[in-house]
């Protein structure tokens, strides 16, 4: 485990340098947990609670600071799946989600399997900065 744990160090306070926030102790612990492990969608007590299990000492509120400090400066990208209920996925790239109702679990949909045909005209003196589209789900039973 010794390498393992200096490199998400080093990678997580890049991407901070890079995004222009200051490598804060809390960030860089709350960075390391949610960018060491490849892509995935937490919420912030998610989060809170595998900061507590690892030991890191760290408010509900500063979670919810850190992970609105993050989608700011684009290292996250908050996704509402319902009203006061957002995932913060750590891809950031073009995709949308499928939500399951009956579990709460959040998971992308693969770009290729759906086609935006058409967007409607955008009011006067606006531009498009993204598209989200969550579909939800229930089990059939």
């Amino acid at each position: 485990m010794g390498m393992m744990r200096n490199r998400p160090f080093t990678d997580i306070l890049a991407r901070l340098r890079t995004a222009g926030l200051r490598p804060t102790r809390q960030r860089l612990a709350l960075g390391k947990l949610l960018f060491a492990d490849g892509n995935r969608h937490v919420t912030a007590e998610m989060l809170h609670e595998e900061a507590v299990d690892n030991k890191i000492q760290v408010s509900l509120a500063t979670v919810y600071n850190t992970l609105n400090q993050f989608t700011d400066a684009g290292l996250l990208r908050e996704v509402v799946v319902e009203s006061g209920r957002s995932y913060f996925d750590t891809n950031t790239s073009e995709h949308h989600h499928i939500f399951h109702v009956d579990n709460g679990a959040l998971e992308d949909l693969s770009d290729d399997s759906m086609r935006l045909v058409e967007l409607p005209v955008l009011p006067e003196g606006t531009q498009l900065e993204r598209v989200d589209i969550v579909i939800r789900v229930r089990n059939s039973n």
